[in-house]
């Protein structure tokens, strides 16, 4: 199967992604939030580093769980608003 490039837009919605667990991670370690998410510290550290962009939802769902965050306000943070000329088309 071949892959399909991301777009700029999908690849900055990662690394935004990436950024917001960071942050909720605060100074809790890789490991420890990886272990509670059940996923491995090497895929969180992907993610985080937007190496990962486009990961799976219910890797996302165990993330969001493990950090205690909102998937709605997780999603509203990492929408990336289109350029007023690409609206109007």
């Amino acid at each position: 199967m071949v892959r399909v490039p991301l777009t700029p837009e999908e690849r900055e919605r990662g690394e935004r992604f990436g950024a917001l667990l960071r942050a909720a991670r605060g100074e809790r370690s890789m490991v420890e939030v990886a272990a509670i998410a059940g996923l491995s510290a090497e895929t969180l550290r992907k993610i985080e580093t937007g190496r990962a962009p486009t990961p799976a939802f219910f890797t996302v769902v165990a993330l969001a769980s493990a950090l205690g965050l909102s998937l709605d306000n997780l999603a509203g943070d990492c929408v990336i608003e289109e350029p007023v000329e690409r609206r109007a088309g």
